[in-house]
């Protein structure tokens, strides 16, 4: 419920702050849309004719892919590489696509999407219950029959490593495909600005750099508020995940960036890479056994789960102190996430809540959006 009152909280702002501002020039407005933050796509304008620019959206890939975006009726011949918007009937495969749709307020345009359990939004979920939005597949085996059978006017898709089969097949029917890299990207404020590639589909450019820079600074905000405290709570994260191997954040990773902006003593910080770390339990220990906190231990929900898997977590002061916090404990109502859904688009609400966990007297009405301190 709570998520919900944000994303109607963020619309009325966006509404008010629309009807204030004058008409203006489409083409002027077009070449006006700047990408400050992410890396993995751009706008352009040439002689009249928008292009979007998809910038290796798989791992391992330097491919660029280019869609000109052309306003002209659904009706006409389609042409390769060519997107005819405002899209009306769209399929969407990940769940960081969905907050991103509905901030937009098209939510209604969504025809299919795969495994759709993971969907934890009320609005989406709604037109899941519905039957209104097709179940597709599985993520990662996309049900190319019944997904031919929608017609859609694109399918939104992603991949890990190389070009998609089943959105190949797709492609080859005559339907546009696009691919999404958004989780490829570096820092929280990369990934939220891809409401703007969604904005370029739906012809809500305008829409989507209002909605950009309201998240923009409310996480500019709260970084600088973070910075004016010299508490820096130190920070463990991962946990054991093979035998005796850790896993955690690497220095220079997504997650450690939200550390940082939130002014913390993250113990790995200075390691290299922008994935992850794989060390072994007793380098862990001896860094990290005193920490003060201990952010996202894995997959674990409880104190319980942990000690199951493992006695060894008990002997670390975050453990013992209760001060272990997880996003895995608030769930939708078919069991997916919210934290995975809601937070690449409001990483300003992830900093809050880093923010709140770590130095509570800086945030003192701000209750917690997608972390949870484990029981």
């Amino acid at each position: 419920m709570k998520t919900k009152i944000f994303l109607i909280a963020l619309l009325s702002i966006l509404i008010s702050s629309c009807k204030k501002e004058t008409k203006k020039n489409t083409s002027n407005l077009e070449s006006s849309i700047s990408i400050k933050y992410a890396k993995g796509f751009s706008l352009k304008v040439e002689d009249g004719v928008k292009k979007l620019i998809i910038n290796a959206p798989y791992q391992n890939t330097n491919k660029t892919f280019e869609y000109i975006i052309s306003s002209e009726s659904l009706e006409s011949k389609r042409k390769i590489n060519h997107i005819y918007v405002p899209i009306s009937k769209m399929v969407i495969t990940s769940t960081t696509h969905v907050p991103m749709v509905e901030l937009l307020g098209e939510e209604n345009s969504i025809a299919g999407f795969p495994y759709a359990k993971y969907v934890s939004s009320e609005k989406t979920r709604a037109l899941i219950d519905d039957g209104k939005i097709k179940e597709i597949g599985k993520e990662s085996s996309l049900n190319t029959e019944i997904l031919l059978d929608l017609q859609p006017d694109l399918v939104v898709g992603y991949s890990v490593s190389s070009a998609d089969k089943s959105l190949t097949t797709i492609e080859k029917s005559g339907i546009p495909v696009i691919y999404n890299g958004d989780w490829l990207e570096e820092t929280p404020l990369g990934r939220a600005e891809w409401i703007k590639f969604f904005g370029v589909l739906y012809n809500k450019e305008k829409e989507a750099d209002s909605i950009f820079n309201i998240i923009e600074k409310n996480y500019l905000n709260a970084r600088a508020l973070a910075s004016k405290t010299e508490k820096q709570p130190t920070i463990l994260s991962g946990a054991i995940m093979n035998k005796d191997i850790w896993n955690l954040p690497a220095g220079d990773s997504f997650v450690a960036q939200f550390l940082k902006d939130a002014n913390l003593n993250y113990l790995w910080q200075n390691t290299e890479g922008k994935g992850s770390l794989s060390l072994s339990f007793e380098s862990i220990f001896d860094k990290g056994a005193n920490a003060d906190f201990w952010i996202a231990p894995g997959y674990f929900s409880s104190k319980e789960q942990m000690l199951q898997n493992n006695q060894i977590y008990q002997q670390f002061d975050a453990f013992k102190e209760d001060k272990i916090y997880t996003p895995s404990t608030k769930k939708g109502a078919t069991g997916g996430i919210i934290y995975y859904e809601l937070a690449p688009t409001r990483p300003d609400l992830v900093l809050k809540d880093l923010i709140k966990i770590t130095n509570p007297d800086l945030l003192k009405n701000y209750e917690l959006t997608f972390f949870e301190k484990m029981q």
